[in-house]
């Protein structure tokens, strides 16, 4: 509930008050104003025994309750001592929790098994919702009244006297927190418990500053905490706050943010209100809540801070926000009942206290009347303000002490017909609907009941307090830290059926969910729709009304959900809930709402358009349907005619000098090889398979092997040739003729003969996807297991080819009109060029490319050969046929 930080300054000039003060002062830290401490004469501490409602009993139950309410006189600060004047303002919720006290004790004296035997009785006092009179009157119930001024010294002897004439053993009251927090105090002290029905703080369940208190109201921790699950499960991720400037709303706060950490719900903004400064206050809380984008206000303050926000906020029409209540406004009869209200604050979400019904309580408040109360100063108050006139005078109730200043006030009220009732009256005092408050009273005192019952039994008998026990004790001999050892250890049913016990000095949380829903008379109404039992929440969500006006969820949030496809990626400086929505990545999906991150999808797959699926990969490979593959194609098919074309104009005119020069076999074998490298460049393109694979590396290998080797022959018979004329050396043609030129010709291309089936045999090059490029489309290629043999292969042909570049080079300045060992250098050069610049443009192209780049490297450099040494001579052999004979070609 509702706690005001109080600062207790008692001023006083008797010194029995000072020795509680000075206590209150060092145990709370609160400073106390002693000014007058050394007068000599003082006057009464106030005498308080006449201002409340009593019975008699062998054991006397305390009370104190908040039943006026009055802001104080100007120049008279209220947390002053009380005086001699009256406090006004009568509230009817507290005079029902006062009967309901009253109820209680009636019923329980009337039972059998529980206190068989013994009466209760009670003392009940006012304490006009201010901790200093609360504080008097804890004090004057504990140790008597004080009429006469007594001296700091004498005033514990004169409480241990008067606690031998029946002192009340426990009180209940402390109707907030900081009221609580004091009484508490002070009597533990005395090792008097304090139950309260109210007090709600935290930090009243800490037993060891606080060993005497007990309460029947829920700590603030689980209300705060079921809050913040609400906001978690209804998706509220910007959340603002108004809250009371004091303990019970810093407190409560600091909880719901302890149970949204991690969960993804950020508040907006907090302000706080102070009821000195309530409408500034109010006003700039409505400015901050229009200007936020949270769509959801959580409100811990007292019902009356939020009737004058809810004015500030009808003043500026926002009309469309969700509030989350406490319990300390959730089901205020005057903010349902206000106009404002149904404008501002329709379907409200809040935590409530349980409710729960107390049987008989209904006629036994619709049969109370002054004229069966004697002396019932407070029902004859009510009677009068209620009816307008003053109840019919008893002999029994003149006799009080007071029934001077009730016959000042009689005489300006009519005298009571006497045949007024309470049956058809309705306001809170009667309204028995919902026993909240009422209910913990009602709790409290059986709670009482139960520990003195456990008290008094006979030492000798364990039965239950439920069974009918004797009472062995003597009532009179109660001493109050006995009774608090026993109420911390009740365990009791109570006549609703309801488990009860402490734990340390709270109970076990549980709270009604409450909604307002508007009715067709546009007014507001409190609907049950769930409740909280500790931690656990059930609600029934098909029967709130949202703010919305419909059973649509109102949605708060500082930036909308990311959708799949993107992921949360957070603004610097802000918090968590505001965000910026960023695209996967190629290859990355989120597909749900609100992603932090995006996932990998499996190497096997790829992400579709929209981000939010892996899909199977799709098989690319360099195929004959495509653009490249018919240009690849129709260019090794082209080198193939043409190759064919120079076999045949060779085969034509084989018997002329150009075609019969430099061995005319290693022409027509070196042209078939050129052929053969043309058409090996067709088994690359197409669907890679176990036996492509295989086969393509083979007939690259072999067919460059066999040309290259052809024209290494062919050097080395011009050099040889040239060498023969000189003189002794005519045998070196002998060891080179046309039988040892075709052996030279197999022996080398049997070699990467045996290379090629070495590698094939262990280790061949299998189809496999290449799934280290990025994308939907992976290509199918012959992935090399080996790359040693691969590089075996590729060596070989390139050592072959640097050795018949190195000798073509040293014969080309040999004297001849046509020396074709110009043409081979030439060849070789852009043979060896073009597959000096195959390596690392094979190795850097992806996917398919890579497999272009080699067919390039095959044709390029089968044209490179296939021109410059065939070129010349066909033209020769077509064109300048005068040229075709043997004296031209030896002549210098």
């Amino acid at each position: 509930m509702y706690r005001v930080s109080w600062f207790i300054t008692l001023w006083t000039c008797c010194a029995p008050p000072l020795l509680f003060v000075g206590l209150l002062g060092r145990q709370m830290g609160l400073r106390v104003g002693l000014q007058m401490a050394q007068a000599v004469n003082c006057s009464q501490w106030g005498t308080p025994s006449d201002k409340g409602l009593f019975e008699d009993g062998d054991v006397i139950f305390g009370g104190l309750f908040s039943l006026h309410y009055s802001p104080p006189d100007k120049g008279h600060h209220f947390t002053q001592l009380p005086d001699n004047r009256p406090c006004t303002g009568l509230q009817n919720l507290p005079l029902q929790y006062i009967y309901a006290m009253v109820f209680a004790l009636e019923e329980i004296n009337h039972s059998s098994t529980l206190l068989p035997g013994l009466k209760l009785g009670y003392h009940i006092h006012d304490s006009c919702a201010l901790p200093a009179w609360a504080l008097q009157a804890a004090l004057s119930l504990v140790g008597g009244d004080t009429s006469t001024c007594k001296t700091a010294a004498g005033y514990e002897e004169e409480i241990r006297q008067k606690r031998g004439d029946q002192p009340v053993p426990l009180i209940i009251g402390g109707s907030s927190s900081i009221t609580a927090q004091i009484l508490s105090r002070i009597l533990g002290t005395l090792s008097v418990p304090l139950v309260s029905y109210t007090a709600s703080c935290p930090c009243l369940s800490d037993k060891r500053q606080y060993p005497n208190f007990f309460r029947t109201m829920a700590s603030d921790i689980y209300q705060a905490r079921a809050i913040a699950q609400l906001a978690i499960n209804n998706k509220w991720t910007w959340i603002g706050a108004v809250i009371a400037n004091n303990d019970y709303g810093h407190m409560a706060v600091k909880v719901f943010q302890e149970g949204i950490q991690g969960r993804g719900v950020c508040l907006a903004f907090i302000e706080t209100l102070q009821r000195e400064n309530i409408e500034r206050d109010a006003r700039r809380a409505a400015i901050t809540i229009q200007a936020s984008t949270a769509k959801v206000i959580l409100i811990f303050t007292w019902y009356t801070d939020v009737m004058e926000l809810f004015l500030q906020l009808a003043k500026i029409n926002v009309t469309d926000r969700q509030f989350l209540a406490s319990e300390a406004w959730s089901t205020s009869v005057d903010l349902l009942q206000n106009a404002v209200s149904h404008k501002v604050a329709s379907g409200v979400l809040g935590v409530a206290i349980r409710s729960s019904a107390v049987p008989g309580f209904e006629n036994y408040v619709r049969n109370l009347n002054p004229s069966l109360r004697p002396g019932d100063e407070f029902l004859r108050e009510f009677w009068e303000k209620e009816f307008g006139c003053s109840p019919v005078e008893t002999p029994l109730s003149s006799n009080n002490k007071s029934s001077q200043d009730r016959s000042l006030h009689k005489a300006s009220l009519p005298t009571c017909k006497g045949t007024e009732t309470l049956e058809g009256v309705h306001n809170l005092f009667t309204d028995t609907s919902q026993l909240r408050v009422t209910y913990n009273v009602y709790l409290a005192v059986y709670a009482a009941a139960h520990a003195l019952h456990s008290l008094l039994s006979c030492p000798d008998r364990d039965s239950p307090p439920g069974n009918n026990i004797s009472i062995c004790s003597f009532p009179k001999q109660i001493k109050p830290f006995e009774l608090m050892q026993h109420l911390s250890k009740v365990n009791f049913t109570t006549p609703q059926g309801e488990q009860f016990y402490f734990q340390g000095a709270d109970i076990t949380a549980k709270y009604d969910l409450v909604n307002w829903q508007s009715t067709p008379e546009r007014q507001l109404k409190l609907v049950l729709i769930g409740r909280v039992d500790g931690f656990d929440i059930h609600l029934n969500e098909s029967a709130i009304e949202w703010s919305t006006g419909s059973d649509q969820v109102p949605v708060s949030v500082c930036t909308e959900s990311c959708p799949p496809g993107t992921r949360m990626a957070n603004r610097k400086g802000e918090p968590i809930c505001c965000f910026d929505c960023i695209p996967c990545a190629d290859g990355e999906i989120s597909n749900r709402t609100g992603s932090a991150y995006c996932e990998r999808c499996p190497p096997e797959f790829w992400s579709n358009s929209e981000r939010t699926a892996c899909i199977p990969r799709e098989l690319d490979f360099l195929s004959f349907n495509e653009t490249l593959g018919i240009t690849l194609t129709a260019v090794a098919v082209s080198g193939a005619t043409v190759t064919t074309a120079v076999f045949v104009v060779f085969l034509r005119y084989r018997q002329t000098p150009v075609v019969r020069a430099n061995n005319s076999e290693l022409s027509f074998l070196l042209l078939l090889s050129l052929k053969l490298c043309f058409l090996c460049a067709l088994v690359f393109i197409g669907r890679p398979s176990v036996w492509s694979c295989r086969f393509q590396q083979a007939a690259f290998g072999i067919s460059f092997v066999l040309c290259v080797s052809c024209l290494q022959v062919k050097t080395i018979v011009v050099l040889a040739a040239f060498r023969s004329a000189r003189p002794g050396a005519e045998a070196l043609m002998r060891w080179f003729g046309p039988g040892q030129q075709r052996g030279s010709v197999c022996f080398f291309t049997c070699l990467q003969v045996i290379i090629c089936i070495i590698w094939l045999s262990l280790s061949p090059p299998t189809p496999k996807p290449d799934l280290d490029i990025p994308g939907l489309r992976v290509t199918l290629k012959c992935a090399m297991a080996s790359v040693v043999g691969f590089s075996l292969v590729l060596g070989y042909i390139g050592l072959l080819g640097c050795t018949s570049l190195l000798l073509a080079f040293l014969a080309r300045k040999l004297p001849d009109n046509f020396n074709e060992a110009k043409l081979i250098t030439f060849s070789m050069l852009i043979f060896c060029a073009v597959w000096v610049a195959f390596v690392p443009a094979y190795v850097s192209s992806p996917g398919k490319y890579a497999v272009a780049v080699e067919i390039f490297a095959i044709l390029a450099s089968s044209y490179g050969l296939l021109c410059c040494i065939f070129a010349p001579k066909v033209f020769i052999i077509l064109l300048r046929p005068e040229k075709n004979t043997k004296k031209h070609l030896m002549a210098r």
